[in-house]
């Protein structure tokens, strides 16, 4: 399985890009990972179009949305090894814009995630995103990287 994470905002920031290719270059040993970008439009019905375009018939779309399912990081890693199982090819995240996303990414999404009930910078979602990939996939792997 292929992870993406589509993300609307600037590719790059001189202050997480580290942190950010720490956490990728260990998700890669696990599974690959692309970043898709999408930069900022006036509406979210115009940024979502581009997410849509994005998006294939048969991915698994997770989107991150603060009315979303709160969870665990024991759930998240069981929503990505089911999907693992079900053979999903490619499992895509979605971080939309500062004011969310339109009803059709909504609509489109499988599962909508509530990251946090605080609101974050969207360079700092990116980050934590990215570590609780991670972290989910060590405990897939029941490695010790995750303390219960």
């Amino acid at each position: 399985m292929k992870l993406v994470i589509i993300s609307v905002g600037k590719d790059k920031d001189e202050t997480t890009e580290d942190v950010m290719h720490y956490f990728q270059a260990r998700i890669l040993r696990y599974l690959p990972l692309e970043w898709l970008f999408i930069p900022h439009e006036n509406s979210k019905e115009k940024e979502g179009e581009k997410i849509i375009s994005f998006l294939k018939k048969e991915d698994y779309v997770v989107l991150l949305d603060e009315k979303g399912k709160d969870i665990k990081s024991e759930a998240l890693a069981e929503l990505i090894e089911n999907r693992m199982v079900d053979s999903v090819r490619r499992m895509v995240f979605v971080i939309g814009g500062a004011y969310g996303v339109s009803k059709k990414v909504e609509e489109r999404a499988n599962y909508i995630w509530k990251l946090s009930s605080l609101v974050f910078p969207h360079m700092l979602v990116r980050i934590i995103l990215l570590e609780q990939i991670y972290r989910a996939m060590t405990i897939i792997k029941g490695e010790k990287y995750h303390h219960e």
